[in-house]
């Protein structure tokens, strides 16, 4: 679908001065389209709140779901609070519009005993070297997939055991490297150049010399968590969630937590005290005297 120039000047705006990642831009784009395909003929600056919330219940009503919903209806509305202030249209239709509510889910962790069953296996190969340090470095740090493949050499101060990562909006933050990960990236970094191509500056690179996808440090997971010997199915976020509720549930800091996770809201951090309540309502369960089951 060719988008309308107001689209277009939206879409420039954040990936010129947001400086949002290629994959945030595919969606607000996509979810835009999905705006565009319900207006049909109407102009957008010509939609009113009703006709937004009659897209809104369409698209439920497909089976959308409330997340999902709620994620467009943003799109929709950061648009609009674009429109307003760059192209002076006066109304944003999705000021007053909200999604049903989502039934919160809270993340899968591991515990630390499967992290050290993850962690602590020999390595074979060079490859494995390489899975071995970026694992290490995924739960020490609490990275997101796309910080950690886009780290570059200089992002590692070895000496300060500390690594500079930049996360979402462009912003950057200092966090700390772990012992164990900080001995597993030595060992990698002293054979990365065995693999690296000429001028490659990224830290973790695949078998042609060039910069790991993230698709492949998932495919690399899978693999590592069956030979590993774990029941579960382990996805690259599970490191980060793993990392936030253990250093959670050690320090109780949720403050520490949000600026090491990199979460702009407290809010977001602190879905990880809903599992740290588990743990400890489990506890309570196995060992008070009058929580005992006879």
């Amino acid at each position: 679908m060719n988008l309308p120039p107001e689209v277009d000047a939206y879409l420039l705006y954040l990936a010129a001065e947001k400086r949002l990642a290629k994959l945030s831009l595919a969606a607000y784009r996509h979810d835009l389209t999905a705006l565009l395909e319900q207006a049909g003929a109407t102009a957008l600056q010509d939609l009113t709140s009703h006709q937004i919330r009659s897209f809104a219940a369409r698209l439920h009503g497909r089976g959308l779901a409330p997340k999902s919903l709620s994620r467009i209806l943003s799109g929709w509305r950061s648009f609009y609070r674009f429109a307003n202030r760059r192209l002076g249209w006066q109304a944003n239709p999705c000021v007053d519009i909200r999604p049903p509510k989502a039934r919160r889910t809270l993340p899968q962790v591991l515990s630390p005993e499967q992290c050290s069953q993850l962690l602590d296996r020999q390595v074979d190969n060079l490859l494995e070297l390489r899975d071995a340090a970026m694992f290490e470095l995924f739960y020490s740090s609490g990275l997101r997939l796309a910080e950690l493949t886009s780290l570059n050499l200089p992002s590692l101060d070895m000496d300060a055991m500390e690594a500079t990562v930049t996360g979402k909006g462009a912003k950057t933050r200092i966090v700390p490297v772990g012992e164990k990960a900080l001995l597993a990236l030595k060992a990698w970094l002293t054979m990365r150049s065995n693999l690296a191509a000429p001028t490659e500056p990224a830290l973790f690179l695949n078998r042609r010399g060039q910069r790991l996808s993230a698709r492949s440090v998932g495919l690399r997971l899978e693999r590592w968590a069956i030979k590993a010997g774990l029941p579960v199915h382990v996805p690259p976020h599970m490191l980060r969630h793993s990392f936030a509720s253990h250093v959670l549930q050690s320090s109780g800091d949720l403050r520490a937590v949000q600026e090491m996770l990199g979460h702009a809201s407290i809010s977001t951090t602190q879905i990880y005290t809903h599992l740290d309540f588990q743990h400890l309502a489990k506890v309570y369960d196995q060992a008070h005297p009058r929580a005992r089951k006879k």
